[in-house]
């Protein structure tokens, strides 16, 4: 999450250096990803966060949780703190993701019954957290360099003109055999995403429902992941935000996780 200025060069050159062919228009997918995935961030967050999970039939069962955010030195951390309903209350979940390209993220989730942190190994990433659409994958900062990306078109999402780019999972292993993104060609901010699942189908979409412009971040605040094969969905928001504040290295360890915040 540290501040880069030069993340809107990489769409500069996409502009200026757009090619036909395959292997420009790679390096050029590669370059709008990586962009995205540099825009610029608070230094740290701390925000209320509401998911709300719906089902087949519209039933709401909303979840109140506490999250932070913080950048030390290339690891971006976060950790998220369930506060209600009852029965999911003091259970937690953390994720350093690396700046350095091919190096995974590093999960774990505490849980108030067993009172010990777990670490969520590889063949967990792909499960669901904590019985919403999101996966523990989805949570984390997955880095451009572990997908092939191609740019397959423009199209128009909430008003934005955006490519779409696909990206295919380097690793066979993967929990998707695609993803297809939605990129505002003015704001470098991510406004949709299509998941499919190991078989090609589609599995589940990501919409970018609101953005707030604070100081001179752009906040993606509400969101909302459809998973259209068991028509469930997943809606996160997020409320009270603060923005660099100083938040310590020490409220990212497994003993902030067991005590909350």
């Amino acid at each position: 999450m540290t501040v880069l200025n030069r993340a809107i060069l990489p769409a500069l050159m996409f502009c200026l250096a757009f090619a036909p062919a395959l292997g420009a228009q790679e390096k050029t997918a590669l370059a709008i990803m990586m962009a995205v995935y540099q825009r610029p961030q608070p230094v740290d967050m701390s925000a209320t966060l509401t998911m709300t999970l719906v089902d087949s039939k519209g039933k709401e069962r909303p979840r109140s949780l506490d999250q932070r955010l913080a950048s030390f030195g290339g690891v971006d951390k976060k950790i998220m703190v369930f506060q209600s309903p009852a029965d999911v209350r003091g259970t937690s979940f953390m994720n350093w993701s690396y700046e350095e390209a091919g190096k995974g993220d590093d999960q774990w989730i505490y849980m108030p019954a067993l009172k010990r942190v777990k670490r969520i190994t590889s063949d967990g990433k792909g499960g669901s957290f904590m019985g919403s659409d999101f996966s523990y994958d989805d949570l984390g900062a997955r880095h451009p360099s572990k997908d092939s990306h191609v740019i397959l078109g423009s199209d128009t999402v909430a008003g934005e003109e955006c490519w779409m780019i696909e990206s295919k999972p380097k690793d066979p292993g993967d929990s998707y055999s695609r993803t297809v993104s939605w990129i505002s060609k003015n704001r470098l901010v991510g406004f949709r995403r299509d998941y499919y699942d190991k078989k090609s189908a589609l599995l589940k979409t990501l919409s970018v429902l609101e953005t707030r412009t604070m100081g001179t971040y752009l906040m993606i605040t509400k969101t909302e992941m459809h998973n259209v094969q068991a028509n469930h969905r997943t809606r996160m928001e997020f409320t009270a935000i603060k923005l660099d504040t100083g938040i310590a290295d020490e409220q990212f360890t497994e003993r902030a996780m067991a005590k909350g915040l």
